[in-house]
């Protein structure tokens, strides 16, 4: 009698559970983002209570049981498209400001991009959400470690590269452009102002962040110091 031939499925091949798993995987990212991508300009237009899921879902070519599955609800969409938005605001916001060569460039650089779209009011909006559905404020808690530490990080890289003297460490600076970048968006918003004004008045606040350095010193950061009278 011949001997049976068991044929085994390689690994990649269709009937393998590992490349199924990674083909639903794959296929659930690209979901999550069709979601994110359709929701993000609605929420912004019309607000939480004025989008409903179904038309989220007709944006995306989705069903709405596909909302609920990826996100349960649609504060938690609200909130994760929020943080996406700000987080590409900050990458774009990095790289507008790579082409500076001057403390005072680089700064203005980071006031023109921030201000010149509604992402930062989007996330203000989803901040204040989390303070009735503090389910979805560890969402919001790593948007913001993740904003501040590669915001210190492209900051430093800048003045490490043009040898500039910081007059923060890197880290205080980050988290110091974002909280008035906040507060003056919020602020503006109510009242009413261009984004020229914002972006004015963010300057303003802000103040020198860093010197060119002339004497070709090495990066020196004043963060155990305390400024002198006119410095920010």
């Amino acid at each position: 009698m011949a001997a049976k031939t068991i044929q085994v499925p390689l690994e990649g091949q269709a009937g393998d559970p590992k490349h199924a798993a990674r083909a639903t995987r794959s296929a659930g990212r690209k979901m999550r983002s069709l979601l994110l991508d359709a929701a993000s300009p609605m929420f912004k237009e019309r607000g939480l209570a004025g989008t409903s899921i179904s038309d989220i879902a007709t944006a995306a070519d989705a069903f709405p049981s596909q909302i609920t599955y990826y996100f349960r609800t649609k504060e938690a969409l609200f909130v994760e498209c929020a943080c996406r938005d700000l987080l590409y605001l900050a990458r774009t916001t990095e790289q507008a400001a790579l082409k500076a060569h001057t403390p005072r460039d680089y700064t203005h650089a980071l006031a023109e991009t921030v201000t010149a779209t509604d992402s930062v009011a989007f996330f203000a909006e989803a901040l204040t959400l989390t303070r009735r559905r503090p389910d979805l404020a560890p969402l919001v808690e790593r948007t913001i470690e993740r904003l501040h530490s590669e915001g210190a990080r492209a900051y430093a890289s800048q003045v490490e590269r043009h040898g500039w003297r910081s007059l923060r460490a890197p880290d205080e600076s980050s988290r110091r452009f974002w909280a008035v970048a906040i507060g003056v968006i919020l602020e503006g918003y109510a009242m009413g102002r261009s984004g020229e004004q914002l972006c004015g008045e963010m300057l303003r606040v802000l103040g020198d962040q860093a010197r060119a350095d002339t004497d070709g010193a090495r990066l020196r950061l004043a963060s155990t110091s305390t400024p002198s009278d006119g410095e920010s």
